[in-house]
C-alpha cells in the first residue's frame, strides 16, 4: 500500500522495460498487461491490473513535450510492463486509479531530466510521477539467493543515497563518471534512467530526497526514494 502518500487524481509511469524513440504514450484505455519477461512459472502471466486509461493525461503529457522536430508516438494498444504493474499492485491493489506509461525515448541522464522538467507541472493537477527501475542492476554478477550483497553494490547504493541526501543532482547525471562501480552496478544503464525523469520533475522542489524502502534484493539495491 502507498501508506504516506496522498491518494493520487492519475499516475503516469515510466520504466526501465519501455525504451521507443520518438517519446511514446502508451495506451489510455484499459487493455491487457504486457508480460516482457519469458520463462516464468505461469503464474506471473495470471497478474491482472486492469486500471482505468489515462486519456486526459496522455493529451497533458503531449503538450507538455511537444516539441518542434520532436513529435511524440502514441501506442494505444500497448499495455503496462512489469516495470509500471508490478509496484502498483502493491501500491493501489484497488486498480482503481487511472494510470499511463510513457517511453524512454534515450537513455541520457540530461534528455531524461528535461522530459522529467516538463512534466513537472502535472505534480501540482494531483498525478504521481513514478521512475520505476532498479538503483543497481547486474544480473551477470549476483548469485540467486546470497544473502549480502557484493561491494560493488552496496558502495554504488551508498552513494547514491549521499548524492540524493545533498541533493547533488549534478553528480547523479553524470554518475558513469562519478559513481564508485559503476560499470558493475550498471553494465547498461536501462534500470538507472528512470530516476532522471522523476528527479527531473521535482527539481524545483526544494525538500530532500527521502528513502521510502532500502536494503538488498540478491544482492541488488532495492531503494527507493520520494522528491518532494
Amino acid at each position: 500500500m502507498a501508506d504516506g502518500f496522498d491518494r493520487p487524481l492519475a499516475v503516469l509511469v515510466v520504466s526501465a522495460h519501455w525504451e521507443s524513440a520518438p517519446l511514446a504514450i502508451g495506451a489510455t484505455r484499459t487493455v491487457p498487461l504486457f508480460y516482457d519477461f519469458f520463462g516464468f512459472p505461469e503464474r506471473y502471466y495470471q497478474v491482472t491490473y486492469p486500471a482505468p486509461g489515462a486519456p486526459e493525461l496522455g493529451n497533458s503529457v503531449a503538450k507538455l513535450l511537444a516539441r518542434p522536430g520532436r513529435p511524440i508516438h502514441q501506442d494505444p494498444d500497448r499495455g503496462l510492463d512489469h516495470g509500471a504493474y508490478v509496484p502498483l499492485v502493491e501500491m493501489y491493489p484497488e486498480a482503481d486509479i487511472p494510470v499511463l506509461q510513457v517511453s524512454m525515448p534515450t537513455l541520457d541522464p540530461k534528455e531524461l531530466l528535461e522530459v522529467g522538467r516538463r512534466l513537472a507541472p502535472l505534480r501540482d493537477e494531483g498525478v504521481l510521477i513514478i521512475g520505476s527501475g532498479f538503483t543497481t542492476h547486474n544480473l551477470r554478477e549476483i548469485s540467486f539467493g546470497q544473502t549480502s550483497a557484493p561491494s560493488w553494490s552496496v558502495e554504488f547504493d551508498h552513494w547514491m543515497d549521499d548524492a540524493l541526501t545533498r541533493r547533488a543532482f549534478d553528480e547523479l547525471v553524470d554518475f558513469a563518471d562519478r559513481a564508485p562501480d559503476a560499470s558493475l552496478a550498471h553494465p547498461t544503464t536501462e534500470h538507472f534512467a528512470p530516476l532522471f525523469v522523476a528527479m527531473g520533475a521535482a527539481l524545483d522542489d526544494t525538500k530532500t530526497p527521502r528513502t521510502l524502502i532500502d536494503g538488498f534484493w540478491w544482492g541488488l539495491s532495492k531503494r527507493t526514494v520520494r522528491f518532494g
